[in-house]
């Protein structure tokens, strides 16, 4: 059975035979959705624009509805605009034809998607939303011909065979939906100019939450800080960081500025003189660092290019105290 998990690697001679046509499927699959998505960036124009500019003038909410397989690629679309600024929610058609119409006002805009454009559930949406004079943007299909007709804007997907080979289940045209809604949010956060500020307080839980939360809210502080001062001698040091066990040292002056780092790198290249020395013949000066209110996923990718194990964390405002330690493992025990 372990034989069977291996890297896929087209000259592996595999015990079953089927392999390999599950690789050539699964290939095949992605190519034929790869090849539609270059038609659909092909065909954004102007009521790709339009739509953008709608949805950005909109003083309501957006609305996103759709049934089957356009409803669930419906709720990822509404999720990523709410996730990036916008406020939008999803209502199912049969819910909203038994009373959830009441959640649309005026002000609001729908986007209404349907690949066949021939989807009657949304009917009495539209219908409703044109007697609120709310502005309706379809998605559908080249070939959508009913819908089309009752809106105020139509953005058309490519008329492309499904990656299913009986051309039935919605793959490619569900996929081209989700990547045209991705294009409508990413763009509408880019005119907006949607920053990871704002992002961190859309997304105080999950992956994307720890990524942008601050460095202060993980950092070590206080007396868990293995700092010494540079007149202090290499053989009290050595004990400082074997107690703090971060395997470095922050270096700091009179005034408790940062001035260096030890690190056990310094104390090999050191250790011919090592107990002779003071911390600041041994320290490694103007070291990297990172401030309190930086954020984690940064503090990450700094230490990776570095090749670094822990930041010393100096405080706001130009402070050059320092104030924590992060060390790598605080990120990676969380997941990032």
């Amino acid at each position: 059975m372990q034989q069977s998990l291996q890297t896929v690697d087209d000259s592996t001679p595999y015990q079953d035979p089927s392999f390999s046509q599950f690789i050539k499927h699964g290939r095949n699959v992605i190519l034929s959705e790869a090849n539609a998505m270059h038609h659909l960036a092909a065909s954004i124009g102007v009521d790709f624009a339009k739509a953008v500019s709608m949805l950005l003038e909109t003083r309501g909410r957006i609305i996103v509805s759709g049934i089957g397989k356009s409803g669930h690629v419906g709720r990822k679309i509404a999720a990523t605009l709410a996730s990036t600024g916008s406020s939008a929610f999803f209502i199912h058609p049969a819910e909203a034809a038994h009373g959830d119409l009441g959640m649309m006002m005026n002000g609001d805009i729908l986007i209404a998607i349907s690949f066949s454009g021939r989807t009657r559930e949304l009917l009495p949406m539209i219908s409703y939303a044109q007697t609120l004079q709310v502005p309706v943007i379809v998605i559908t299909s080249q070939k959508g011909d009913v819908l089309p007709k009752e809106a105020t804007l139509s953005l058309r997907l490519p008329e492309l065979k499904e990656a299913c080979p009986a051309n039935i289940a919605p793959t490619t045209s569900t996929t081209l939906t989700m990547a045209l809604g991705d294009a409508l949010a990413v763009s509408m956060m880019r005119h907006r100019g949607f920053s990871r500020d704002a992002f961190k307080l859309l997304h105080p839980g999950g992956q994307i939450g720890f990524r942008l939360q601050s460095i202060s809210r993980l950092m070590h502080e206080g007396a868990a800080l293995p700092l010494v001062h540079c007149k202090e001698p290499m053989r009290d040091v050595l004990v400082t960081m074997s107690r703090k066990s971060f395997g470095s040292a922050g270096v700091v002056n009179d005034e408790g500025e940062l001035m260096g780092v030890i690190t056990d790198g310094d104390l090999r290249r050191h250790a011919d003189h090592l107990m002779e020395s003071a911390a600041e013949d041994v320290m490694t000066s103007d070291p990297v660092t990172m401030r309190a209110d930086d954020m984690a996923e940064d503090a990450l990718i700094l230490m990776t290019e570095k090749r670094i194990t822990s930041l010393f964390i100096l405080g706001k405002n130009g402070a050059k105290q320092p104030v924590g330690l992060l060390h790598i493992h605080d990120l990676t025990r969380m997941g990032l």
